[in-house]
């Protein structure tokens, strides 16, 4: 399993970005894939997650209705858009897949991960 994250830079406070991950190696319909972002000095935390089979979303409280996320079967990809970007959210932005349907926060419970890509957001 491969996983590449892309869409990462540099934008102002209340900005917007997407961040895609092109999946390959495998069937993904049976996974869950999630992003998640570590700031400088802090732990890896749970940003979104999506079940490939149905759609199915889950955010952090502190992104809801602010990120989306999102699939595309065709493309065996994953978006990440992100808007009203603040700078605390400043981090490395990863994705990661795991073989269970169910959407966990656990960094921990995910198997592959793809590198990461830095969002800057300048104050």
């Amino acid at each position: 399993v491969q996983l590449q994250a892309s869409g990462g830079g540099l934008v102002q406070t209340g900005g917007s970005l997407r961040l895609s991950c092109a999946a390959s190696g495998r069937t993904f319909r049976s996974y869950v894939m999630g992003w998640f972002r570590q700031a400088p000095g802090k732990e890896r935390e749970f940003v979104a997650g999506i079940r490939w089979s149905d759609g199915s979303t889950r955010y952090a409280d502190s992104v809801k209705d602010r990120f989306t996320i999102s699939r595309d079967n065709t493309k065996n990809t994953v978006y990440l858009q992100m808007n009203s970007l603040k700078p605390e959210e400043t981090a490395v932005y990863s994705c990661a897949a795991r073989p269970i349907v169910v959407i966990s926060t656990d960094p921990t419970t995910y198997y592959y991960w793809g590198q990461g890509t830095l969002v800057t957001v300048s104050s």
